[in-house]
């Protein structure tokens, strides 16, 4: 009788297989392949980071912490020139916030309804459409904003006077529209993927439909679901091209949908196209925008981490 070989899941087993030699030369190629991918990708992210915060140092030599931080005016291209941050990160959270009330129960709705209710044909037919959504230009969305929504629809619903031509909302619509298909379709893989014995249950215990949906599928998905939630904002916060041309650049400490707004990366934008010459401090204050921008995606990933890691659910 031949002794069983070890499974694929011993640790000795594999580890064994980690020291084995390559005995092919194409092996070798493949492995040095691999390393080099590996080792551009390390590189490019450490040059990024560096030249990032090389240039904010230098901007911070020449303007202080308190203006950046405690002051609340931005007006770096223009006299008095004053740095305070706030007004860049309020506009940001205002396209986030009305994105994400738009997208979020559209997209939820959206979810449930092709995950519970559709039948399989109506799947297949609605959720590739619902996903070219994402394949859409983002300038496509921006004009769309500016001609359309602000022009034909909140300038005539609410009035020339209240809605300007470059306000949030409509920018917002459109980050909602973009996000739609992430938030819909991962959430709907999600609540796919819950084990079917949980709904049987739900409904050998009377409960309804739309009540299996709400209070079993939705909790079991939960960690699915907010990770494409998540995801979304991460989008919203990272877009340039629709809040540059459809909320404007006009620095507001607001909240208000309404209101003409610049984000942090409009800004950035602005700055790139060459409205400040190189090498001053108003476009080395792009960098110390962009480093703000950084540290909130990074704190908000690992955030976003520790949530989804609170709220997993396996399954056997």
């Amino acid at each position: 009788m031949t002794a069983l070989s070890p499974g694929a899941g011993d640790p000795e087993f594999r580890k064994s297989l980690r020291k084995r030699p390559l005995n092919h030369w194409n092996e070798t190629i493949i492995k040095a392949a691999l390393v080099a991918c590996a080792f551009v990708t390390l590189a490019t992210t450490a040059l990024i980071i560096f030249v990032l915060f090389s240039e904010t140092i230098s901007f911070f030599r020449d303007v202080s912490f308190a203006d950046f931080f405690l002051d609340t005016e931005w007006q770096p291209l223009q006299k008095p020139v004053s740095f305070g941050i706030w007004e860049l990160v309020a506009g940001t959270l205002n396209v986030v916030l009305w994105s994400l009330l738009i997208a979020v129960p559209i997209g939820m709705a959206t979810a449930i309804y092709l995950s519970e209710f559709a039948n399989p044909r109506t799947r297949r037919v609605l959720k590739p459409v619902l996903e070219a959504l994402a394949g859409v230009p983002t300038v496509v969305y921006a004009f769309f904003a500016l001609s359309f929504i602000t022009q034909d629809l909140l300038q005539p619903g609410l009035g020339k006077g209240t809605v300007p031509i470059f306000n949030s909302l409509s920018a917002s619509v459109m980050l909602a529209v973009m996000i739609l298909p992430t938030i819909a379709s991962l959430s709907e893989d999600a609540m796919s993927n819950v084990p079917r014995d949980l709904r049987e249950a739900a409904y050998g215990l009377g409960s309804t439909r739309i009540e299996v949906s709400l209070r079993v599928v939705v909790p079991a998905a939960l960690s699915g679901i907010m990770a494409s939630i998540l995801l979304g904002i991460a989008r919203v916060i990272g877009e340039t091209m629709i809040v540059a041309i459809a909320a404007g650049s006009t620095p507001n400490l607001t909240l208000d949908p309404l209101a003409s707004i610049q984000t942090m990366t409009g800004y950035m934008l602005q700055v790139g196209l060459g409205d400040a010459a190189r090498g001053t401090v108003d476009y080395r204050s792009l960098f110390a925008v962009g480093t703000m921008l950084f540290l909130m995606t990074l704190l908000f990933n690992i955030a976003s981490q520790l949530i989804i890691g609170r709220y997993r659910e396996q399954y056997e």
